[in-house]
């Protein structure tokens, strides 16, 4: 008797929804209705302010979630202890990562890691919008530079680089540039960003720039680099193999800004599964190396 109606107000809790809930539990409105209302009147308490946009927690209510998750969170991790004795690692994992971070650097090791192990599934949705982990039912998403969402949980997997790079046929015809200022002389090919970030004797510095082209792709711009259009600034991972190749050629290197970290992420109310534990140590111990 105790147990009845937890699951469904942790979910309510936990996506601030009635129908969110009951999606993610996979039984209909109503009864979550119903079991949160019978957990209320067994409790003595109101759990919930409802109106007609959101659902939020009452102060008595919140006291009772915290109870409630580390007791489902235990229940969770007693069930797995259980079962990684009998078998591998096994289940479905829900994962966001950026377009092309995900296609160049994730997804390869999604790969490599579903065929280590075979019985776990792993549902990867690429996409550069930033997205509600709850609400979308993800496990954890993948995200690149600064962390805007104090509310996530967060471990670091690797860092990148941004860089400023031309061809060296842009700087035979055009000349290199040795200082912010002289920046204004050359095209510079920009992004969604109408500036470039340094650091300058230490401190952080955002430059205005300005070209002919603008586009919110990463792999345009280095075409168009490559090409000898302009100058660019873009992360290491689109660089690299044209760097390497000396296709590219980096400049301003002593203003270089310091490197930003690439995250796992996931919800501070989310247990973090032996499973998708075992993801975020791969996908940290592959991308440093």
């Amino acid at each position: 008797m105790k147990w009845e109606g937890i699951n469904e107000f942790v979910a309510v809790a936990e996506t601030e929804s009635f129908t969110l809930a009951s999606k993610n539990l996979k039984i209909s409105t109503a009864q979550v209705s119903r079991q949160i209302s019978a957990l209320e009147k067994r409790l003595n308490i109101k759990l919930f302010y409802r109106t007609t946009r959101k659902v939020t927690l009452t102060q008595e209510a919140q006291l009772f979630y915290r109870h409630c998750r580390d007791v489902l969170d235990g229940l969770e991790a007693a069930e797995q202890a259980v079962t990684n004795l009998q078998s591998s690692p096994q289940g479905s994992i829900k994962l966001s990562a950026p377009v092309t971070y995900g296609e160049q650097k994730i997804l390869p090791l999604i790969n490599d890691f579903v065929q280590l192990y075979s019985e776990i599934e792993v549902v990867s949705d690429l996409t550069n919008n930033r997205i509600d982990l709850v609400e979308g039912g993800f496990d954890l998403a993948i995200r690149l530079g600064q962390l805007k969402d104090s509310s996530l949980i967060a471990k670091k997997l690797a860092v990148r680089s941004n860089f400023v790079c031309a061809s060296p046929e842009y700087i035979n015809k055009f000349g290199e540039p040795h200082s912010l200022s002289e920046l204004k002389h050359h095209n510079c090919l920009l992004g969604t960003r109408d500036y470039w970030r340094f650091n300058e004797q230490g401190r952080e510095k955002n430059i205005r720039v300005k070209g002919n082209i603008r586009c919110n792709s990463g792999i345009g711009l280095v075409d168009a680099a490559l090409k000898h259009l302009g100058i660019i600034q873009l992360p290491d991972y689109y660089l690299q193999r044209h760097l390497d190749s000396g296709k590219l050629v980096t400049l301003l290197d002593n203003m270089r800004e310091a490197p930003e970290g690439i995250w796992a992420v996931y919800p501070q109310n989310r247990y973090l599964s032996p499973k998708i534990r075992l993801l975020v140590d791969y996908l940290q111990e592959n991308l440093q190396e």
